[in-house]
């Protein structure tokens, strides 16, 4: 990585008393240039916490609509405004509005992968860690989840709720099929499998630990195992690696590679630390019931 760019990141980020956060998707680059690394939500709960004027979110939209969500009082700045997630896309307030009409009473619990306007509408939201969880704490038999049909069935299995999914999914984590698990575990047969749940339901089934990106990093942190295939985006690859000296870590496909997610550059987030440019902030007519929805999440233990 080109020094000069580095510093210049530094001095700008000091001047402007700027928090930097990557996501576990991104770049390497990227996430050694990182004040934090992690998973949306845990970086937004962080970026809330501490005394930086300017939050630089290097991930994709949604990602920076809620720190916007949590951290009123800051800039958020995202370095490019068309880093988007696919599956976010796949759900609208207006098609939620519709769908919830067609369903007997019942909470809606939403992925944080999602739009802030679908969260204001929305009775909690989730994240992939804990959507067994925020499901078992509703008073509910059934509930609607949104947007990911995979994340729901993983949930739906877990708790025994009748869960009405929405038809929404990852299209990077949706195409690992159990014959590349199968393929990549005859070539690392002493590895462990961590599936990611917003994987589909056969290739969940298959995995020796499903969780969270952040769950991935402590599993294989505290295991005794030196081998693990990964089942979610390559990105995480990385972070695996650099905090686990001497284990291996082995992509379940490389077709589990999100491009919205490598859009970002050092020199885009130094154009954005000069001109504070990229700004996110969600209109408070949305990110009141949206910062609802999150804390009722934050507030189940």
């Amino acid at each position: 990585m080109n020094p000069e760019i580095i510093q210049k990141i530094k001095n700008l980020a000091r001047k402007q008393n700027a928090l930097i956060l990557a996501h576990n998707y991104q770049p390497p680059e990227i996430q050694d240039l990182a004040n934090l690394c992690g998973d949306s939500l845990e970086l937004s709960i962080k970026a809330a916490e501490t005394s930086a004027d300017v939050v630089v979110f290097c991930g994709v939209h949604f990602m920076a609509e809620t720190a916007s969500i949590l951290c009123p009082d800051k800039t958020v700045l995202l370095p490019q405004p068309d880093a988007g997630c696919p599956m976010a896309d796949m759900v609208t307030p207006a098609a939620l509005t519709e769908k919830v009409k067609t369903l007997p009473e019942m909470p809606v619990v939403t992925y944080v992968n999602s739009p802030a306007a679908v969260k204001a509408i929305s009775t909690v939201c989730c994240t992939s860690a804990n959507a067994v969880k925020v499901a078992r704490s509703l008073d509910s038999d059934e509930i609607l989840m949104t947007p990911d049909r995979n994340l729901a069935a993983y949930t739906a299995a877990q708790t025994g709720i009748t869960i009405h999914a929405w038809n929404g999914y990852c299209p990077y984590h949706q195409q690992l099929t159990p014959e590349m698990v199968n393929q990549v575990r005859r070539r690392y047969p002493g590895a462990v499998f961590m599936a990611h749940p917003e994987c589909r339901p056969e290739v969940t089934a298959m995995a020796d630990v499903v969780t969270s990106t952040s769950g991935m990093l402590l599993f294989a942190r505290q295991s005794p195992h030196t081998e693990f295939i990964v089942g979610t985006e390559t990105g995480l690859i990385y972070p695996l690696e650099k905090a686990n000296p001497g284990k291996r870590f082995y992509p379940a496909s490389e077709k589990m590679y999100c491009a919205d997610m490598k859009k970002i550059t050092p020199e885009h987030v130094a154009e954005t630390l000069a001109h504070l440019s990229g700004e996110v902030r969600v209109p408070e007519e949305i990110r009141n019931p949206a910062l609802s929805a999150v804390q009722k999440m934050l507030s189940i233990r």
